[in-house]
């Protein structure tokens, strides 16, 4: 049976915990804010990178670029967002079950890992991994990915890989996480349209559009898949928090209530032992 004096340091231990981890909840949802206007910010670049990239599919002489035209597919990569630190609850689970199941779906797969998590993770795994990318998820500035999105291209340029996938986990609510393997190179932008040519003309030419237009969009996606995954970590770090206080205060109750109780019975007890040797004194006196 614990005494009281235990009980008081557990209290004081579980007390100290509440504090740290509500500290992190108001962090994490401070952080959420913020992540959620970058994100309201950027969905309108991505969707007008992704509609500019639909009108090329549209045309013939882009669909001859190499970064548009389909090839056969030896060797898969996937560009898997995980967080560098835990206390996030299933966020990394989940996505990391994603990615394990496209490398299932790949007869020749390697991963690009941003973030520790995922980095141990595949490591454990025995998986290839082609390089590990730290410190991005907490910042997620476009010129991170942008310097991603390099690395990607000159990869699928040299013939490394066939084909790129990006795993994330898409945004939807505070308790709303989705993860998606998205396909980044060749590029799929959006549907074409049959028998219909791109209205657009592009000066000087095509070619020198392209070599323009495509780092920066997929700079875009992968900059929309830190944010989308960076607003999700921090959404369940806020929750995964909060339910730790939860847990904590309910644990501090009960504590709090076996202390009460043995605190009570010693009082009683010591009580009683003066009241014992108060009447045995009186007795001893009136013996004399």
């Amino acid at each position: 049976m614990p005494t009281t004096k235990m009980l008081k340091r557990r209290l004081a231990s579980v007390a100290t915990t509440k504090k740290i981890m509500k500290a992190m909840s108001m962090v994490a949802a401070s952080k959420l804010q913020k992540d959620k206007a970058r994100l309201l910010a950027a969905r309108p670049f991505l969707e007008e990178m992704e509609a500019m990239a639909g009108r090329l599919r549209s045309s013939e002489a882009a669909m001859e670029n190499p970064f548009f035209k389909p090839r056969k597919v030896s060797h898969t990569a996937y560009f898997v967002i995980t967080s560098d630190r835990g206390l996030c609850g299933s966020y990394n689970v989940n996505v990391l079950a994603q990615a394990a199941q496209c490398l299932d779906a790949s007869e020749n797969a390697s991963v690009i890992v941003a973030g520790q998590k995922g980095y141990e993770y595949f490591s454990r795994q025995g998986t290839a991994i082609l390089q590990r990318y730290d410190d991005v998820l907490e910042t997620a500035f476009y010129e991170d990915a942008y310097r991603i999105g390099g690395d990607l291209a000159r990869r699928y340029a040299e013939g490394e890989v066939d084909e790129v996938h990006v795993v994330y986990t898409q945004f939807e609510s505070a308790l709303t996480h989705t993860p998606r393997a998205v396909r980044l190179l060749p590029i799929a932008g959006g549907a074409r349209a049959a028998g219909r040519e791109d209205p657009m003309r592009y000066e000087p030419c095509l070619h020198d559009y392209l070599e323009h237009a495509i780092p920066v969009y997929l700079g875009a996606v992968i900059y929309a898949a830190l944010l989308e995954s960076s607003a999700c970590e921090q959404a369940v770090r806020m929750v995964s928090m909060d339910t730790a206080v939860n847990n904590a205060s309910e644990i501090e109750e009960k504590l709090t209530r076996v202390y009460n109780r043995k605190r009570q019975a010693a009082i009683t007890q010591e009580l009683g032992e003066l009241v014992a040797s108060t009447n045995t004194m009186k007795r001893q006196g009136a013996g004399q």
